[in-house]
């Protein structure tokens, strides 16, 4: 079994010993490996040695490494303007929040710089909302069990993960959780005191799972029933990732408010909250504020990526790669019934449940070692998360270094 390997404690030891001579604060449990270029689906080290990109970022690279249009874009926008404020218009964020508008079918967007600024910054309008209409009881925001909305302390409230919990002090009071994709139990916690329920169409973090059809559709429909708002977080399924701009989208909802990130300037820091007009209108001057939020440079760069997913065919022919790799999960999972669990997720956010005797850390590093990236999320799950550009032989290239893998872990186990 993988446990007994020697990897993970090297691993483990070469972490020590990098922690021990860096000044930057070990929150990353950090490969020692650096890059120094990136190129389309490929990483190159400091050594020169090239890597096929299946992590992105953790679902942020949206067009890959150094795609042309972003490098021109971004190298424009440097020699003119970086940063004035937001006391000031700024004519590129007013382009990028009419595009977004357009594109959600809401109304108005609040920037920021992250996905758990733009998940903060979404509680914090659905109970502004609730207090202007005369309902400040409404402050609890319902979430599911295993959610992930980031790492601040509002948002460790939304968890309910000890992995994200433990160490830092009594959790912030109005949040809620309820079993993941159980419309039953969801339905059982609304109530008056309920401002809003935020979801995921697919747990990154939480290993990759899809709610179940109709889940949305239901979710809706409860929310509107008990005067709720919903919140869809795609800071990790939106912006293309699932082979649709926006993950609610098959579900035909249309959220109150969205929160978005990660992909949405191709690796450029950013992070947005966009809403309806009937939310949004309850956040006034000095309700809320970022001072980078929206900044030229940021929204430089969103601008090319929305662009780019709004050009005719490209969504439809990341679904057609994405079916691709489903087809390839699939038979990998028929090579290897012993070895994985389930194949999860839709589009290019997917995750191989490994089976539990698997270490899934030194199964990381098996395949970092045959330089592939890809990164861990819950239940043993490995997740594979690609630029949405990958190229279907570079799909293939990924399958045959994790067909590697496991005939590696498979042999170890029958021995």
């Amino acid at each position: 079994m993988m446990h007994d390997e020697p990897g993970g404690f090297e691993m483990k030891q070469k972490a020590a010993n990098y922690a021990a001579d860096s000044a930057v604060m070990q929150t990353y449990g950090r490969a020692e490996i650096g890059f120094v270029r990136g190129e389309g689906c490929w990483l190159i080290s400091e050594s020169g040695d090239q890597y096929l990109d299946c992590a992105s970022g953790i679902a942020v690279n949206t067009l890959g490494h150094s795609h042309p249009r972003l490098v021109a874009a971004l190298t424009e926008q440097a020699s003119k303007l970086w940063h004035t404020s937001n006391l000031y218009r700024i004519p590129g964020q007013e382009a990028v929040a009419k595009l977004l508008a357009s594109l959600s079918g809401l109304d108005q967007v609040f920037f920021c710089n992250s996905g758990a600024e733009a998940t903060e910054a979404a509680v914090k309008i659905a109970r502004r909302a609730a207090y202007e209409k005369g309902e400040p009881e409404r402050v609890t925001i319902l979430c599911a069990e295993g959610a992930f909305h980031g790492r601040t302390i509002g948002m460790l409230a939304a968890t309910d993960r000890p992995l994200f919990r433990t160490g830092f002090g009594p959790m912030p009071s109005g949040f809620g959780h309820v079993p993941f994709g159980n419309l039953n139990a969801l339905r059982d916690e609304l109530g008056p005191h309920v401002a809003a329920v935020m979801v995921e169409s697919v747990q990154g973090e939480g290993g990759a799972k899809q709610v179940p059809d109709g889940y949305l559709t239901g979710v809706r429909a409860a929310a509107d029933e008990y005067g709720a708002l919903v919140i869809a977080d795609e800071v990790q399924a939106g912006i293309g990732r699932t082979g649709r701009l926006f993950s609610f989208e098959d579900s035909k909802i249309k959220p109150d408010i969205v929160a978005i990130a990660k992909g949405l300037a191709g690796g450029f820091p950013i992070g947005a909250v966009i809403a309806s007009k009937a939310v949004g209108d309850a956040m006034t001057p000095g309700t809320h504020g970022s001072t980078f939020g929206g900044n030229p440079l940021a929204m430089a760069a969103a601008r090319v990526v929305l662009e780019v997913l709004s050009e005719d065919g490209f969504l439809a022919d990341v679904r057609t790669r994405a079916a691709y790799l489903d087809d390839a999960l699939l038979s990998l999972q028929g090579q290897f019934p012993a070895a994985i669990s389930e194949c999860r997720g839709r589009g290019f956010l997917r995750g191989i449940m490994l089976d539990k005797a698997i270490d899934l850390g030194a199964f990381v590093k098996i395949l970092r070692d045959d330089y592939l990236l890809c990164v861990p999320a819950a239940d043993n799950t490995l997740r594979l998360l690609p630029p949405l550009t990958i190229s279907e032989e570079e799909i293939d290239l990924a399958i045959i270094k994790i067909t590697a893998a496991l005939n590696t872990v498979s042999k170890h186990d029958g021995e």
